[in-house]
């Protein structure tokens, strides 16, 4: 996907990208703490809602600002639609659900699993994806990370299965969605801004048609939990994909999408700190493996050589998910 936006060099300079980097992944990882606080009082559909409608304002924002005009085309607009379910109100959602039942930590570290799903599924719907050693070790040890949170040598005890299978789903709804978009939208001529604005709107229409038939009104609105749900849409998707293409364009999608590994770290200690949730062994260890395998999964052997279409490529990937 081309883009028209560019960054700031006066915003750059004030702000290193390192600093922005640090904000990034401070803004994910209690991405799952403000969930857990949202779903305290509110159901998980509403909290979705909510955070797609903060999150759609904020983008709306800088749309306005840059003077950028939604997407033209009926097929455009269907595929931004397959892309927002896929890429938000389904894995949104899904996470919701999740924390119910799981502690936002363990939420944070199934998100971790997204490469792991993206480099399984793009050894098959991607030809241009070729399976080496390095790549697939990573895919066994990631997945082997996965049953160390898990506990698979207790059987599961203690854990909630189905808490843990919705976080999994979400985590797998990503990669599909990325996957799709670069079949369908990949080589289109509107600006990331616009189609990411487009698809989140998308998605808070979606869910402002599901919300009500399956939730009823809220009795009240307590202070914590809307302020809980209103950083979860502002930071932690509309700030979220304003500093990520900021970082994409100045320093990569490579070096950008590294902040993966740093969100579950967060999440876990913001879980653990704030919240008083247990840890036991098994999930830093567990974590810590699944992180490893991520990054063997998207290493790439001779990445200096890539040419410049590798790097756009990816990039496009990294932005329409990111929102």
């Amino acid at each position: 996907m081309s883009s028209s936006v560019t960054s700031s060099p006066a915003v750059r300079r004030a702000f290193d990208w390192r600093l922005r980097f640090g904000l990034l992944s401070l803004v994910w990882g209690f991405s799952f703490l403000f969930m857990k606080v949202g779903t305290e009082s509110f159901a998980p559909f509403q909290v979705t809602l909510g955070r797609l409608v903060f999150g759609t304002a904020v983008v709306a924002v800088a749309m306005a600002v840059k003077r950028e005009r939604l997407p033209r085309g009926a097929w455009t607009w269907v595929h931004l639609a397959v892309a927002g379910f896929l890429l938000n109100a389904l894995p949104f959602s899904l996470f919701a659900f999740s924390e119910l039942t799981i502690p936002s930590s363990l939420a944070g570290i199934c998100n971790a699993t997204s490469p792991l799903w993206g480099m399984a599924l793009s050894l098959v719907a991607l030809s241009e994806d070729r399976p080496t050693r390095r790549r697939v070790a990573g895919l066994g040890i990631g997945f082997l990370g996965v049953l160390t949170v898990l506990g698979v040598w207790q059987g599961f005890h203690g854990l909630d299965v189905t808490g843990t299978a919705l976080a999994l789903l979400a985590s797998l709804s990503y990669p599909v969605g990325w996957i799709y978009v670069r079949r369908t939208l990949a080589g289109s001529s509107h600006s990331h801004l616009s189609l990411t604005g487009a698809q989140l709107g998308l998605a808070t229409l979606q869910l402002a048609v599901v919300t009500p038939l399956f939730t009823s009104m809220p009795t009240g609105f307590p202070v914590v939990p809307l302020l809980a749900v209103a950083a979860l849409g502002t930071l932690g998707t509309g700030l979220a994909f304003l500093i990520q293409y900021d970082l994409v364009a100045e320093v990569g999608p490579t070096t950008a999408q590294m902040v993966t590994y740093f969100t579950p770290v967060i999440a876990t200690a913001a879980g653990v700190a704030l919240l008083g949730e247990s840890l036991t062994w098994s999930t830093p260890v567990g974590a810590v493996i699944v992180l490893a395998g991520a990054a063997l999964t998207q290493s790439r052997p001779g990445a200096a050589g890539d040419t410049a279409a590798e790097p756009a490529r990816r990039a496009a990937e990294r932005e329409q998910a990111t929102a």
